[in-house]
């Protein structure tokens, strides 16, 4: 059996963000999980680990990273491993996600979640940096399928072909941003069911959902709109493929009030599997 099928769904949660840490700690919203961004607590103390502390109190914590750079031609950073080890004993996140792309060249720092050629020697290389990630962290390892606003001429195989030949060499498992998916098909002119029909539904542990922007040209992953409709027809489609798996709402920018944000986590509701009744 895939050992990431053994892994808890969670149910629905929700990016922890600065603005709404009062309103949450005052008044204990019912919320099944906070997703963190790693990064942003990979300190040595201060006020982000005393937030981080209170909230642990109460709710289950899901770490998300952005620096990894799994896709870097360079060596894993060691430090950065060893930070984020540090915060996943602390947190006892039940695995850790980060994106298939690379954001790093030497001592640059991008900032930027940038794509991959898709071939198999871009495959080989993740695979095995993801399998010492894995190992050394000691928790599952999810990989996050980007959004994107080029292709390479030197691609091999499809974005979601790359993905699974990814997970399964490495043996870990998919975090799927359905807008990820949405956005990236606009922009590059395949369908996006095609993606989620390809995907191994076994590898998917959790799903995001996001609002993006139209550019006019192009679609922009933005994080700062709700949920569009198109979005979440993809994302009934996926449900049907994967099952119940952990699902949260990102909103990084022109963020609401914490009632809407979580109105609206809780419409993924609807769109899941109804549980199977016992025998």
């Amino acid at each position: 059996m895939n050992r990431f099928l053994s892994l808890p769904n969670l149910g629905i949660g929700l990016g922890l963000r600065i603005p709404h840490y009062r309103e949450i700690l005052s008044t204990h919203p019912k919320v099944d999980w906070f997703e963190i961004i790693s990064e942003n607590f990979m300190v040595d103390g201060g006020r982000p680990l005393s937030y981080l502390d209170q909230f642990l109190d109460r709710y289950r914590i899901v770490q998300h990273g952005v620096s990894l750079s799994i896709g870097s031609a360079d060596r894993l950073d060691r430090e950065y491993l060893r930070r984020l080890k540090r915060l996943v004993k602390r947190t006892r996140t039940p695995w850790v996600s980060d994106h298939l792309c690379w954001c790093r060249h030497s001592a640059h720092q991008m900032h930027n979640l940038l794509p991959l050629p898709y071939t198999r020697v871009a495959m080989d290389h993740i695979a095995r940096k993801a399998r010492i990630v894995q190992d050394y962290l000691e928790v599952p390892l999810l990989l996050e399928n980007l959004s994107s606003y080029l292709t390479f001429q030197s691609d091999e195989m499809t974005e979601w072909d790359f993905l699974t030949a990814v997970v399964e060499k490495a043996d870990c498992g998919i975090l799927l941003d359905v807008n990820n998916i949405y956005v990236s098909a606009k922009n590059h002119g395949f369908d996006p069911m095609d993606y989620v029909n390809a995907i191994p539904p076994e590898r998917v542990v959790q799903m995001h959902l996001a609002g993006h922007s139209d550019m006019g040209g192009y679609l922009l992953d933005t994080h700062d709109h709700p949920v569009r409709r198109e979005v979440w027809r993809l994302f009934q489609r996926a449900c049907e493929r994967v099952g119940r798996v952990s699902v949260m709402v990102e909103r990084d920018d022109r963020i609401p009030p914490f009632r809407v944000i979580h109105r609206e986590a809780l419409m993924a509701r609807r769109y899941l599997p109804k549980p199977a009744r016992p025998a």
